[in-house]
């Protein structure tokens, strides 16, 4: 494996040119939203110029703006390894794709049906499913996380499954333990009762490369703004799912997929910036390799980017566990790095998450604390709802330098 070009995708991105009362700034907020590449921000801005028309026109404008809905479906078919861009839905956000696919799938449910969520799940893989038991009047089971694996386990799982199981909801990655669940093997168990399978990837999406025919599941949701692309969600769906659901749609609306499930007039220029955040990771996995295919540049680009943040959060854990009174929420052995993704949620025993997070941002530290609206994660560790967690969260344009200077930073704010 060769170098891991940092100091060339650095310059990818301006905001890291910003800078804190002389010092430049370190974002280590990722896991609840990226900065940009420049390609993304000049996608976006020429979109605004070129392609501000609506669809379905005879002017070039018009079918710019189709050209680019074209590209976006294209370039996500490819980053999820689709079997095509008919599959690929896009909308305003993940909760908002999971709320309106929620009251299409109850369609198929009936009083008494199950749906497994777990205590492990974003808020929103938990709650559009809880309006929906809410609804319909079903049965709604709770699944947990080991304490010592901090991962769902198949064997937790397996007494939950049933005749009337209907949907488990399940993620790909903890927003705030890191922990990455092994999908394959809890996506058999629930099609082995026929039960349909949604997979909240929002934090798996930025750390680890998404190939929806391996996993097994059934729906994958994810947000773009957490992998350098704009304030999007975008869906997966297995073809025949998403044709024969019923869409709630405005009559004139197509009854094709993608389009009967994409509400009111696409976001052109959101858009055009998913398609080349998409083109980032192409970059990139041609920096590092040799590949000749799209769906190649990106698994490369993945693999390279995996092995480089697995460097810099042991470096950052092994820094948090040396400063007195700390706990790190999560998987904290070198030896399991790669079941985490880089996200780091730590408590002290005397200062508040809030505080400590005020103090790393007068330090030009940018990071995040509360429940992250991981409400069930907090509940199940026992800890407390209100102050939640530091949350500190690597992306692969962090250097060992800004661990460090986190590192240091958080040990001041801790004294």
């Amino acid at each position: 494996m060769s170098v891991f070009p940092i100091d060339r995708v650095r310059r990818e991105f301006p905001a890291l040119s910003q800078s804190h009362d002389g010092r430049p700034r370190v974002f280590m907020d990722n896991p609840a939203g990226t900065q940009l590449p420049r390609r993304v921000v000049e996608a976006v801005s020429g979109a605004l110029v070129d392609a501000a028309s609506n669809y379905g026109g005879y002017f070039e404008n018009s079918r710019n703006a189709e050209a680019i809905y074209a590209d976006a479906h294209g370039a996500m078919a490819d980053f999820v390894n689709a079997r095509s861009p008919q599959e690929i839905v896009v909308a305003q956000s993940m909760t908002s794709l999971t709320l309106h696919m929620s009251r299409s799938l109850g369609r198929r449910f009936a009083a008494g049906d199950e749906i497994i969520v777990t205590r492990m799940d974003h808020e929103g893989d938990v709650s559009p499913w809880l309006l929906l038991a809410e609804d319909l009047d079903l049965v709604i089971r709770w699944l947990p996380f080991s304490r010592d694996t901090w991962k769902i386990e198949p064997e937790d799982l397996e007494p939950l499954l049933g005749p009337r199981t209907r949907l488990l909801a399940l993620n790909g990655a903890s927003n705030l333990t890191g922990s990455i669940n092994d999908l394959t093997d809890l996506t058999e168990l629930a099609r082995s009762v026929g039960a349909t399978t949604w997979v909240d990837a929002v934090q798996l999406a930025p750390h680890q490369c998404i190939d929806v025919q391996a996993l097994g599941c059934d729906f994958l949701v994810c947000s773009s703004y957490k992998f350098f692309g704009p304030h999007l969600g975008v869906l997966w769906g297995r073809r025949e799912l998403l044709d024969e659901l019923p869409a709630y749609k405005v009559r004139c609306a197509s009854d094709a997929s993608p389009e009967k499930w994409e509400t009111g007039t696409p976001q052109t220029e959101l858009l055009a910036g998913l398609a080349a955040c998409v083109d980032h990771y192409d970059w990139l996995g041609g920096e590092v390799s040799g590949e000749d295919s799209r769906r190649g540049r990106i698994e490369a680009a993945y693999a390279a980017a995996i092995d480089y943040e697995a460097c810099l959060v042991m470096r950052l854990i092994d820094g948090i566990r040396a400063i007195p009174g700390t706990t790190v929420h999560g998987i904290v052995n070198p030896n399991r790095v790669g079941e985490r993704v880089p996200t780091v949620s730590v408590t002290h025993d005397r200062v508040s998450p809030p505080e400590a997070a005020e103090r790393l941002a007068r330090d030009g530290i940018c990071v995040w604390s509360g429940h992250n609206y991981a409400l069930e994660v907090v509940r199940h560790l026992g800890i407390d709802e209100e102050t939640g967690v530091v949350r500190i969260g690597l992306a692969h344009y962090n250097t060992e330098e800004e661990v460090d200077r986190t590192l240091a930073a958080l040990e001041r704010a801790l004294r």
